[in-house]
């Protein structure tokens, strides 16, 4: 695997990384409370970690739904997260214009799944010669996500990840297909396991996403079990009362106890291999 540096941790085989934050920045308060809170409990167990907010959800199910501060306020909040905490720091873009803005504060862009194929896009953000995580369209194969890379190369940047985050089945229901992470790792770049948008549930409340934030850390431990590299979780202090993504986001409280859970299986498969590598 590429090591991969973003801001000031690097994603390496030594421990899997955590990419969590609110699914959306609902206020300046929030976001520091979690991103502060995140930063203690990941420090103690010794997990890099980049902070993650969103400053548009552009693809919300209902048109009325809420949608984020906007670019310019989006931003400076996550400066601030970056600058008084020292955490680097992602968002997710929608837009090719969005993506040189973005890349004056963060130290990552995020292409949501939906938008994986739009060329403009990738070329936009691959430009700025950040890292760059693009997670896998719910319709695409892994083998797929060769093109995908090759917009991004062939655009003059290698600091790629690859994100999984389950596949369609059927109506307002995903599946993950834990080999097609075994199969993006094939492509030599970080892998990516979105534990929270895979227990989605797409359009599942009609006017809104539903999901079951109870099958999170299952589908981490199995992630991290065939190889994920790092974990893309979405962390609120209230998730029955967030503005978005609420069924799929883990709580707070819980997060400490789930990782310690995560580095353990994490910890038990490269001791594994270790073993057989010296036999």
């Amino acid at each position: 695997m590429k090591t991969m540096k973003v801001g000031n941790i690097t994603v390496d085989n030594n421990i899997f990384t955590l990419i969590a934050g609110p699914c959306v920045i609902e206020s300046e308060p929030q976001v520091m409370e979690v991103a502060a809170r995140m930063k203690d409990i990941t420090g103690l167990l010794g997990i890099p970690f980049i902070f993650k907010s969103s400053f548009d959800k552009a693809n919300r199910t209902s048109v009325s739904a809420f949608r984020g501060p906007g670019i310019n306020e989006g931003l400076r909040i996550l400066k601030r997260v970056k600058e008084e905490l020292g955490i680097p720091v992602v968002t997710d873009i929608h837009e090719p214009y969005q993506a040189g803005i973005a890349a004056e504060v963060v130290d990552m862009l995020q292409i949501p799944a939906f938008l994986c194929r739009q060329t403009d896009l990738l070329i936009a953000a691959a430009e700025t010669g950040l890292p760059v995580n693009i997670k896998k369209a719910q319709f695409l194969s892994a083998r797929d996500m060769v093109n995908v890379i090759k917009k991004v190369k062939e655009s003059g940047n290698e600091n790629i990840l690859l994100c999984e985050r389950g596949n369609t089945f059927g109506y307002n229901n995903l599946v993950v297909d834990m080999t097609s992470i075994i199969e993006m790792k094939k492509f030599g770049y970080p892998v990516v396991f979105d534990a929270t948008h895979s227990v989605q549930k797409p359009g599942g409340n009609l006017t809104s996403t539903g999901g079951n934030r109870e099958y999170v850390e299952h589908l981490a431990k199995a992630a991290l079990a065939v190889g994920a590299d790092a974990l893309f979780m979405e962390v609120h202090e209230d998730p029955d009362n967030a503005k978005s993504d609420g069924p799929n986001m883990v709580k707070l409280d819980e997060m400490e106890g789930i990782l310690k859970k995560l580095i353990k299986v994490y910890k038990a498969v490269h001791d594994v291999e270790s073993i057989s590598l010296s036999n």
